[in-house]
């Protein structure tokens, strides 16, 4: 070989090198929901795409997801390079200038095409902050086969009356099934989401115009009323420790008649892999209480943000941005089947006629987003905006200890009065802190 030659090898090798130790990692913090473990999954077709880009996992359960990033980015502490956040957060942090603006992904990303109702929950002066991964309204998944051997017929918008009704036929504790499974984990995302939809649809609100914590309300009593009659006459054992995912495990082992919850679990229950009763499930709107025109008005999306103390912010957008394009949505689909993509974030996902046929909770899905009012959440005046959640800071604390109280009643350990003059106290006593009515 001659000098010439082994120049150009050395040469070769140094770039070679050097562009191993230029590769940039980046830490991506999420919850271990589902749709995001699925992700991790496909991540060969990402780094072959840019193999300059490590991506390192921190999938976390979703209280602790939240205290963890919360945490972080409010001391800017830049230990996370994307997170994984809701549309509660994503308004407040992008205010406060701990995000940076996603407008700059490329044409091909096509921003137009992102469902307005969740675009617009993630947008702040014109800015876009975060990108959707998926998005999600509630509804009723129910057994069908269930419903039948009850005599049950459970309507497209069923009322709570009826819900309450269906649980009692539907549950046979002897051969462990439960009329119904509802969140009762506390968190101001775990049953504080439920509970917040519920109050709206049994004509609730979570404050009055002058900011006063309503808890101990009427309508309040009401709801955790007959929320502590359905779990524990017709709900399984250890209620109180059940999540999201906890739920979800239950209702695709056959255990609960009915699961009212997030939309996004339908791919799951109805997916044979996952599901033993996947030829058996059911879709009905979020319940209302009889002459309350509101269903609720969830409206969550888990999205995809970068802090502001990243130093790797043009890593991060690329993976962003990969992992919210239409062309993930196409990778799932060859991988996984259509009905399995993330749902709830793309216009042309509900204009795909094979998504339409092969998700049998498609339009339900975009229906029950598309009608969700989160400028106007419950049928009182209120001064809040949100649905499932309440649109102010104070709401991640407020919500975490008042759902410590109502979990603490699903536990048996405190009574229901005793749950609601506590959630009351801590609530104003909060609200009183943080200087409200403002």
């Amino acid at each position: 070989m001659n000098r010439s030659t082994c120049g150009l090898a050395l040469a070769g090798a140094l770039a070679a090198l050097a562009g191993s130790v230029s590769a940039e990692t980046i830490t991506v913090a999420t919850v271990n929901n589902g749709d995001m473990i699925r992700m991790q999954g496909l991540m060969a077709e990402f780094n072959q795409a840019h193999p300059d880009i490590t991506v390192e996992w921190v999938t976390l359960e979703e209280n602790v997801l939240r205290q963890r990033v919360t945490t972080d980015i409010a001391t800017g502490g830049g230990q996370y390079d994307v997170l994984t956040i809701g549309n509660y957060e994503v308004p407040i942090w992008g205010a406060q200038g701990w995000l940076l603006g996603l407008d700059d992904m490329g044409e091909d990303y096509d921003a137009a095409d992102l469902l307005p109702a969740v675009a617009d929950t993630l947008t702040v002066d014109g800015t876009l902050y975060a990108a959707p991964f998926y998005g999600e309204a509630a509804m009723v998944m129910y057994r069908t086969d269930l419903a039948e051997a009850a005599g049950v017929t459970i309507s497209e918008a069923p009322t709570w009356a009826e819900i309450a009704d269906a649980a009692e036929k539907m549950t046979d504790k002897d051969a462990e099934i439960y009329g119904i499974c509802l969140r009762g984990k506390a968190g101001w995302g775990e049953n504080m989401a439920f509970l917040t939809a519920m109050s709206h649809s049994m004509g609730g609100r979570s404050f009055d115009t002058e900011w006063v914590p309503q808890y101990d309300s009427p309508e309040w009593v009401e709801t955790l009323t007959l929320y502590l009659d359905l779990m524990s006459n017709y709900g399984p054992p250890g209620a109180s420790s059940n999540g999201f995912n906890e739920s979800l495990a239950l209702f695709q082992s056959g255990k609960c008649g009915m699961w009212i919850d997030a939309t996004v679990a339908a791919s799951f229950v109805t997916n044979p892999d996952d599901s033993s009763v996947a030829d058996h499930v059911g879709f009905a709107k979020f319940p209302h209480k009889d002459g309350v025109d509101n269903t609720g008005n969830w409206l969550w999306s888990w999205n995809l943000a970068i802090p502001a103390s990243s130093t790797k912010a043009e890593a991060a957008k690329t993976f962003v941005e990969w992992a919210t394009s239409k062309e993930y949505l196409a990778l799932v689909a060859e991988k996984e089947g259509i009905a399995n993509v993330p749902p709830g974030t793309r216009t042309s996902l509900y204009e795909n006629p094979e998504y339409l046929e092969d998700a049998p909770f498609a339009a339900m899905t975009l229906e029950a987003m598309t009608a969700a009012d989160t400028q106007n959440p419950s049928v009182q005046e209120v001064p809040y905006t949100g649905g499932q959640w309440i649109s102010i800071p104070e709401f991640q604390a407020i919500g975490t200890a008042v759902g410590q109280q109502f979990s603490a009643a699903v536990a048996g350990s405190a009574s229901l009065d005793q749950a609601i003059a506590s959630a009351q106290q801590l609530a104003k006593r909060e609200m009183t802190r943080a200087g409200y009515p403002k």
